[in-house]
């Protein structure tokens, strides 16, 4: 099967692409042979145009100066998490359709908290003696009970299962990511996923996707790469004069990762040190890691090497981590997205050697954008501080007692909260009447905004995102939204926390560059849920089954 590439006139019908083999060698070099998506967690919808100054030709740049850059692209949910916006990446569906509403919730079922693609029918494969895959600082993996990983609990066809299921399974898909939670939802059901495993530094899989690892992927464990990092130091790459935000280097707010430092240079420490992993995550070496593992995965499997368009997803995931513990406006943050620039300029060279960028679709967002720390809002004149969840549940259980139901709270996951239904049962309240008291008491607590039913019919914007994050099954009965810059998490040593539904967490680049697409900057607001319907637009398939996105015009496409 031969896809060709973007019309100069409009995106063309699957007959159209079809070409016979007597036209196959004439148009050969008009064919999409690789879609490359790559998400960089955390990246903030500003981060490109604040940094431009410290961007070389060949990263972002090249991506920029080459394609269609929407810089208004916006997410329509509201709890902006990393398995929620990838998942809606590679769906082109809202939470509330694909069923990821947090990294985490409360399963009614078992009366215990469950972490997204938790499956503990598909083990992680070994590729050392241990199996054990909880990293004690991801906050997100709370609850976790197995190091068992699927895609089975995402609800929703993804841009990749559309892809194989129109080539009859030939297109091959992969995805690669610092985070299991990065890297399954893009492969979807039928692809292959890899991540970083913040117990080894190997990259891992689970029993889903193989009965063993593939050669090449033992080869490149063998090597030990992350190693090479250990009694090291991450480093400025740059002169003091360089950078913006040299007087952040050090500030009492920050998280000193066991030994890690508050400022340049950190020492990554001995490769056993059980925080090792963490820190190469939390710095740059983590996106080089990434980038190698993918660079060799695209090469070793023969990616866009035939008539089929094949699907490599890459997910980059330290800038988020580093953001976590240091603050988008920290200088940490700076020299991630500096060295982030030239691993993907190296990555691109790569394609291009591999595959030609002339055959590659690339498309590039961001899962969810980032918060400045509240101290640092305070210290600039902005109103803001941290929000300690048991306030929410206190709130709420003395609400409640006062009609009459005790201890009605099961738990708070942010931003949920779980009411006890069987105790409001048994009390007889109006359980109506019970959210109205509950939710005006959770909003006179400082700090908080909102604290509305998750299922609350949308009057506004941010209810609207509230409504579009809701999942009957998976969402709590209270949706709890704190003020602009203010943190609310339920627990972890992190400083800093998206998730909220303000424009700086849903706030993304999307930027597509690929055959016959100019450069063109466009204004007006666009959701990343359009990128999957966009996509398989771009190569005459009908979108992912679930998809509610609209096809985006600027690509030379339009809506049925």
């Amino acid at each position: 099967m031969m896809i060709r590439r973007l019309s100069t006139t409009g995106l063309v019908s699957i007959g159209a692409l079809l070409l016979s083999s007597c036209d196959k060698d004439k148009a050969g070099d008009e064919e999409v042979r690789l879609v490359l998506q790559i998400t960089v967690d955390g990246l903030r919808g500003d981060f490109l145009e604040l940094h431009k100054d410290q961007l070389g030709p060949d990263g972002f740049r090249r991506l920029m100066n080459s394609g269609v850059h929407f810089t208004n692209a916006h997410y329509h949910h509201a709890n902006t998490e990393t398995v929620v916006g990838h998942s809606t990446l590679a769906t082109g569906a809202p939470p509330a359709v694909h069923g990821m509403i947090g990294n985490a919730w409360y399963d009614r079922r078992s009366g215990q908290l469950g972490y997204n693609f938790e499956d503990a029918g598909f083990p992680l494969l070994k590729t050392r003696e241990t199996t054990a895959e909880v990293a004690e600082l991801d906050p997100s993996k709370q609850g976790v009970r197995s190091n068992g990983r699927s895609p089975g609990r995402l609800l929703a066809p993804t841009f990749s299962d559309t892809l194989r299921l129109a080539t009859d399974g030939e297109a091959k898909v992969f995805a690669v990511s610092g985070k299991d939670r990065g890297a399954i939802p893009m492969a979807g059901q039928g692809g292959k996923a890899f991540w970083f495993s913040t117990s080894s530094t190997d990259f891992v899989t689970s029993e889903y996707y193989y009965e063993d690892y593939p050669e090449w992927t033992k080869s490149w464990n063998g090597k030990r790469l992350a190693e090479a990092y250990a009694d090291t130091e991450w480093e400025l790459s740059g002169e003091p004069g360089d950078y913006r935000r040299i007087a952040h280097d050090e500030r009492a707010y920050e998280v000193d990762l066991g030994g890690f430092k508050r400022s340049f240079p950190h020492p990554y420490g001995p490769a056993n040190h059980p925080l090792f992993p963490t820190r190469l995550l939390t710095s740059s070496a983590g996106d080089e890691l990434v980038a190698d593992f993918a660079a060799t995965l695209l090469e070793a499997e023969e990616l866009g090497k035939d008539g089929t368009p094949d699907f490599l997803a890459v997910s980059f995931s330290s800038v988020d981590a580093v953001n976590h513990f240091f603050g988008p406006g920290s200088l940490e943050c700076e020299e991630t997205l500096r060295q982030l620039d030239r691993t993907l300029a190296e990555f691109l060279k790569k394609v291009d050697q591999v595959v030609g960028l002339d055959r590659t679709l690339v498309v590039l967002s961001a899962d969810h954008g980032m918060p400045v720390m509240p101290e640092y809002a305070v210290e600039i004149g902005f109103p803001a501080g941290r929000l300690q969840p048991q306030e929410v549940v206190d709130a709420a259980n003395a609400a409640a007692s006062e009609l009459g139901v005790e201890d009605a709270v099961k738990t708070f996951f942010r931003p949920y909260l779980y009411l006890d239904h069987e105790a409001i049962i048994e009390s007889g309240v109006d359980k109506s009447k019970l959210l109205e008291q509950v939710t005006a008491a959770i909003e006179d607590i400082e700090g908080v905004r909102l604290a509305v039913a998750s299922d609350t019919p949308p009057s506004d914007a941010p209810r609207s995102r509230i409504s579009s994050n809701h999942h009957p099954d998976r969402s709590g009965d209270v949706y709890v939204a704190q003020e602009p810059y203010w943190f609310l998490f339920d627990k972890g040593p992190v400083a800093c926390m998206h998730g909220s539904p303000w424009s700086y967490d849903t706030h993304v680049p999307v930027i597509f560059s690929g055959p016959r697409l100019s450069r063109q900057q466009v204004g007006r607001s666009m959701r990343p849920a359009d990128i999957a319907p966009s996509l398989s637009a771009a190569l005459g398939l009908g979108p992912p089954a679930m998809a509610t996105g609209e096809i985006l015009e600027e690509l030379g496409g339009s809506n049925p």
